[in-house]
């Protein structure tokens, strides 16, 4: 009896519900591992270079420690950067979103002809890569490009326009790339919610007398809340992080009138003597404004 006590003592120990737990451990410390080794490891670290200053080869801490974050307050360049970005997340997520829903509720249509390629047409700017189409918007709004040779031959301007070198119209360049670079990638995600919603929701509206106006406001739209919720955070998040417009469609110009955060961090760690000190604090601060408009749009649009 006493050599057969620690078997059965080992037995009871490994039940099926351990087993079942040690299993799923096993599959997630490999992936759990290389997360922390190449995610959270290197954000701890940039946030104790956000309190260092000096040469890359000879960082130290600064005194006072929070000088790099202190120094943000006076930073009119960065200022610039941060009303920009929230220029173009509030003017540019709104218009596609709406677009977005629009399109797909017209592409749910089952009696609409060549769905299948009107959706390829729309997605298809997704696919572009984020380098080719911003050099393919700024060859065609150059002062000698498409876009004046077209509104000059319409007789709707009487001079080309210098659509890089304005403030207001560069930004409005890189709005309107925006919104055909990411309209598409959102109406898939509106267009799989659609697709759940049953038929016969639609064709009873149908035949009550609803109009497809009425039935994308009072159907699609409170059903979709879900979708529309996580698009908004995506699109919200992408926006405040926004980079390649800004470097490759108008370099930033004219006079950091169109500089995102991204792009500002961008020049402090690459361009002239480089301050990873300053861009590091940069960094944590787009990632609070990121975690801040989260939680606001979690909570606005989560009515759990």
């Amino acid at each position: 009896m006493t050599n057969t006590t620690p078997a059965r003592k080992k037995h009871r120990f490994w039940t099926m519900e351990r087993k079942q737990s040690a299993a799923g451990w096993a599959f997630l410390a490999p992936a759990s591992i290389l997360i922390f080794i190449f995610s959270f490891w290197p954000m701890f670290q940039a946030l104790l270079i956000s309190f260092k200053t000096g040469k890359p080869t000879a960082l130290k801490y600064a005194e006072p420690l929070w000088r790099n974050y202190q120094y943000m307050l006076k930073d009119k360049v960065f200022q610039q950067s941060i009303g920009n970005t929230f220029t173009y997340l509030i003017i540019q997520v709104p218009i596609m979103l709406v677009l977005a829903i629009i399109f797909a509720s017209l592409l749910n249509n089952r009696d609409l002809k060549f769905r299948g390629l009107f959706r390829t047409c729309i997605f298809l700017p997704c696919a572009t890569g984020l380098v080719a189409y911003s050099m393919i918007f700024r060859t065609m709004f150059e002062l000698d490009g498409m876009i004046n040779g077209i509104l000059l031959n319409l007789n709707l301007i009487n001079e080309r326009i210098n659509w890089l070198n304005n403030p207001n119209t560069a930004k409005a360049v890189i709005i309107l790339g925006l919104i055909w670079r990411w309209t598409g990638y959102n109406m898939v995600f509106f267009l799989s919610g659609m697709q759940g919603i049953e038929y016969s929701i639609y064709e009873a509206a149908r035949i009550d007398g609803a109009n497809q106006f009425q039935q994308l406001i009072k159907i699609t739209i409170p059903l979709l809340k879900p979708i529309i919720l996580v698009t908004g955070i995506m699109s919200t998040n992408g926006t405040l992080q926004l980079f390649d417009e800004s470097m490759n469609l108008t370099k930033g110009g004219p006079a950091n009138t169109t500089i995102t955060m991204s792009h500002y961090i961008y020049n402090k760690m690459f361009v002239g003597a480089p301050n990873f000190g300053y861009a590091a604090a940069m960094s944590f601060v787009i990632l609070i404004m990121v975690a801040i408009l989260s939680a606001i749009e979690t909570k606005v649009g989560d009515k759990r």
